[in-house]
């Protein structure tokens, strides 16, 4: 029974330094975090844990195993890198050449101009028609006050001030009600009384709506039509927070809509918002846009694009070079005898297949590019005292290859 008993533990040691056993055939269990790493192949390179326990350790590859694995190596490099910043945004008209018509007072429509929402219209052009007792009252006044001013004699300076002051009272009411200036000149040449006065457009713009018919009685503030320029138009699209450093006032950006695939349309950011909507964690940016040929339409909706640089000398490696494991960020670094060391970096920004290297890496170093998560899995293992089949290396102790009288003695052994 004892021989069997020994011979069952160098069987188990044997497998175990072959690479075939597990964790728990291992003879390194029960080893402290020194004595393991000190076995494995001297020194504690490689990623711990809080407990102490390595769990990477350096790999060693030959030529034959990096084919095997594929692993692709690439440098560390200073260069520019840029990102684009895509978004989906609505267009609208912009607020500051946005224009209701409303009445100043009572009235009714007589005549409508403008009829139909969608008309352009110019400044100054007649929308309506208004009849209102006030207004013709209004003109009464003014035109009692020309007559009172005309018959005063020239002499008497104090009677003609206070006529001429009320002349100018009568033709600011009228002013002060949105009638015109010709308007009321008009009324004054011609020293009779209009049933009604006409509404103009107070800008170039588009009838975006019109709530207005003929006949309908209206009062004083309701909105009759409202107007836009739209030889401008807004294009506000939301931005996750981390994208805010690389959007500011006077950016470029370019536009997209539907309507003219492969069109692209160039911009500028104007406004920036200053709160951020709390639930989804993004941020309101406002792109004004040119719209001479009024082919941007308000409603439609645009794909924003920002090209953002994230600098003109910062340290890259290709973002698949890059072993996220939830709780850091790994490279495998080729050290000068060849062996690849786990090392922790702190990423910036992604720009395209490369992302920004803030710490942990200096430009030359050679890095693993790809089948890192192969190489990650081989360091693992040798964190382990393990090996995937067929991987032996330098890092995780020599192989014991057993001599045929070793074999020929374990099977006595076991027949014993």
């Amino acid at each position: 029974m004892l021989r069997n008993s020994l011979g069952l533990v160098a069987i188990a040691a044997l497998t175990a330094a072959c690479g075939s056993g597990t964790p728990e055939d291992s003879p390194m269990e029960g080893m402290s975090a020194e004595e393991h790493a000190m076995h494995m192949g001297g020194g504690m390179a490689g990623e711990t844990d809080t407990s102490g326990l390595v769990l990477r350790q350096a790999v060693h590859l030959t030529a034959d195993q990096e084919r095997a694995l594929g692993v692709v190596y690439t440098t560390v490099t200073r260069e520019s890198l840029t990102r684009t910043i895509r978004t989906v945004g609505h267009i609208d008209p912009p607020e500051p050449r946005v224009a209701d018509v409303t009445p100043k007072v009572d009235g009714f429509i007589e005549e409508l101009y403008v009829a139909s929402t969608g008309e352009a219209v110019r400044q100054g052009q007649p929308l309506l028609g208004l009849y209102s007792p006030k207004l013709v009252a209004a003109q009464e006044e003014l035109l009692t006050a020309k007559r009172v001013v005309a018959a005063i004699d020239p002499s008497a300076t104090e009677a003609l001030r206070q006529a001429n002051e009320m002349l100018a009272a009568a033709r600011r009411r009228l002013a002060y009600w949105d009638i015109t200036a010709e308007q009321i000149e008009a009324v004054e040449q011609t020293g009779r009384v209009s049933k009604t006065l006409t509404l103009v457009s107070p800008i170039d713009g588009i009838v975006l709506h019109k709530d207005v018919v003929q006949g309908q009685r209206v009062t004083a503030g309701a909105r009759l039509y409202r107007l836009a320029d739209l030889r401008e138009v807004w294009v506000e699209g939301e931005l996750f927070e981390q994208d805010l450093q690389f959007v500011r006032i006077g950016s470029q950006a370019h536009i997209e809509v539907a309507a003219y695939p492969g069109r692209h349309i160039m911009g500028a950011v104007s406004f920036v918002h200053p709160t951020v909507d709390e639930p989804a964690r993004t941020n309101r940016v406002r792109v004004t846009v040119a719209n001479r040929d009024l082919r941007l339409k308000p409603g439609m909706f645009a794909t924003v694009y920002f090209d953002a640089t994230i600098g003109n000398a910062v340290l890259t490696v290709p973002s698949d070079a890059v072993l996220v494991t939830g709780e850091r960020n790994l490279v495998f670094v080729r050290m000068p005898d060849g062996t690849l060391e786990p090392h922790e970096i702190v990423l910036g920004s992604r720009g395209g297949d490369r992302i920004q290297v803030l710490s942990g890496l200096v430009e030359g170093q050679t890095i693993v590019a790809s089948a890192n998560f192969l190489v990650d899995a081989e360091s693992r293992l040798g964190g382990t005292g393990g090996s995937m089949p067929g991987m032996q290396h330098g890092d995780h102790g020599s192989v014991i290859e057993p001599s045929d009288s070793t074999v020929d003695h374990r099977m006595e052994h076991n027949h014993d």
